[in-house]
């Protein structure tokens, strides 16, 4: 709260009326409360224009406990060199936490923290949270007849999406989750003036990607591929949800945008 408040407080300096919430998202009860203080914030014939659904909160654990891979290219370099490997190998991790991202394959890969393994119930709960919960938010602001007749509703997903990383199963099968029901809901809330698509933005360095085991190597990975050598930043990603919510942007629906610099076509680092 004491990093976000500071942020609140710019948009209020604008003119513009805040009303935050600092409560449990995934709590029906807590969120029926919430939509009950938002009518009377609205007051007579306010309606919502975009609902933002965007909860990081899940399971980061692998699927099976595992040794870090180590491959055979640093003790080829050192012998090469004339270097012994336990002498190199420190000269490579402090270059490649300098920034230098193109020894991402040489540097040591650091290993996860003893612990459990994913298992089914901590897959519902990210599901859920990640996913589904999209659900309940969407049909209370139907039911309760908040939508505006020109809304979006829009989801957050990632490459994770669709290609494997350690240790975000759960959170790919949430995403994989939330993008099938946001089609369900593109066209079946359609009739109601309800648009519905998901956002896929690039690697953004956040702190929820931090809490992802081996986000360095994430983040240099993408630079290297990224067509623009640089990361996606927020500021990227708000930009293109505003262009959503413009009226030139009603025609469209049901679809996964992706908001990357061009960093998923780029295919392999080049």
């Amino acid at each position: 709260m004491a990093r976000i408040e500071p942020e609140f407080e710019k948009l209020r300096a604008t003119g513009v009326a805040v009303r935050t919430w600092n409560a449990d998202a995934l709590d029906a009860a807590t969120r029926e409360g919430i939509l009950d203080e938002l009518v009377g914030a609205l007051g007579e014939g306010g309606r919502v224009r975009l609902l933002l659904h965007s909860i990081a909160f899940g399971n980061l654990k692998p699927l099976a406990l595992v040794p870090p891979r180590r491959g055979g290219a640093l003790r080829a370099l050192a012998s090469e060199l004339g270097l012994d490997e336990s002498a190199l190998a420190p000269k490579i991790a402090a270059l490649y936490a300098q920034g230098f991202d193109e020894f991402l394959t040489l540097a040591p890969e650091v290993g996860r923290a003893p612990g459990a393994a994913l298992d089914e119930d901590d897959v519902a709960r990210t599901v859920h949270a990640m996913g589904t919960s999209l659900l309940g938010w969407t049909q209370s602001l139907l039911l309760r007849g908040l939508f505006h007749g020109d809304a979006r509703v829009l989801g957050l997903t990632s490459e994770g999406n669709a290609v494997a990383w350690s240790g975000y199963a759960a959170v790919s099968t949430a995403k994989a989750a939330l993008e099938a029901l946001s089609r369900s809901l593109a066209v079946e809330l359609a009739p109601f003036g309800v648009r519905c698509n998901v956002v896929q933005p690039g690697v953004t360095d956040t702190p929820a990607l931090r809490m992802i085991p081996g986000s360095d190597r994430l983040r240099a990975h993408a630079r290297l591929r990224n067509p623009f050598r640089r990361l996606t930043t927020p500021e990227d990603v708000a930009d293109a949800i505003c262009l959503l919510c413009t009226d030139e942007a009603r025609w469209i629906n049901g679809e996964v945008i992706r908001v990357d610099g061009g960093e998923h076509v780029a295919g392999a680092a080049w």
